[in-house]
């Protein structure tokens, strides 16, 4: 069984079908479902997701690209969500440097960033809960905030990095998210940071609906697709696609606890 740790159901993209969709990854080989918040109604969304189905779990917390509005919320935002049994996580929360549509990363920005990044660890840390982290162009800030809190339990979400930094996450206890990039042309690195780490420090995650795997890459993605991505993993590791699920799916139980 698979174990999809990054998901964010709760997207647009799935209003007209996303009942269909859940029940569609049951008969395909996915036996539990992490929905990921990235901003406090997309927390709020992916608590009631998994409130209303069996097996679907969900992780509450303000994606960096969304923090600006926290400035009138604050912390107290989120947790009024930690109340539901079905919240395993603070997560998606971290650093995005990179230079995209969202606007110019300045330093008041990345600043911010950072403000809202150690603010929420810190209610992780309060709440004894694991950490779902984004990190984009942000090695160093992300390493030295979590170094700051001791490095509470956590993932790096869509691992990014060079395999040596892959190597000192596993180290510090961390486990490396990792979904359809795996399966890209340009994946040198990622490929790499899987064959350092090894498959007892890696997490299943399609992020979807975005980064769909080769041979699907450009649609819509869902969790029926790590199919794709177990195959790689499979590949690069040389063990089977049974011990790759298995394996993976124990991680995220021994991350997220007994579901």
């Amino acid at each position: 069984m698979i174990f999809d740790t990054h998901t964010h159901y709760d997207d647009a993209v799935f209003d007209e079908d996303r009942e269909e969709i859940i029940k569609k990854i049951r008969e395909e080989n996915v036996g539990a479902v992490m929905c990921v918040g990235a901003s406090i109604e997309s927390s709020a969304a992916a608590v009631k997701i998994a409130e209303s189905h069996e097996n679907m779990f969900a992780a509450v917390g303000v994606h960096p690209d969304e923090v600006g509005g926290l400035e009138e919320r604050g912390i107290e935002a989120i947790s009024s969500l930690l109340t539901s049994n079905k919240v395993r996580s603070i997560g998606e929360i971290g650093l995005d440097y990179f230079e995209h549509e969202k606007g110019e990363r300045t330093e008041e920005v990345k600043a911010l960033q950072r403000k809202w990044f150690d603010e929420q660890l810190k209610l992780a840390v309060k709440e004894g809960l694991p950490i779902i982290v984004h990190s984009r162009d942000a090695a160093k800030d992300t390493w030295d905030i979590l170094e700051a809190r001791h490095f509470p339990r956590g993932v790096i979400h869509c691992y990014s990095y060079s395999p040596e930094m892959a190597v000192e996450y596993v180290k510090k206890g961390y486990y490396l998210g990792f979904g359809g990039a795996i399966t890209f042309k340009n994946a040198k690195k990622n490929v790499e940071s899987v064959a350092a780490v090894g498959i007892d420090h890696i997490l299943l995650e399609t992020d979807c609906p975005y980064m769909a795997p080769v041979p699907v890459r450009g649609t819509r993605n869902y969790s029926g697709n790590l199919k794709y991505v177990v195959e790689k993993l499979s590949e690069i590791l040389s063990i089977s696609v049974e011990e790759v699920e298995a394996k993976t799916y124990e991680n995220a139980l021994k991350l997220f606890g007994n579901m």
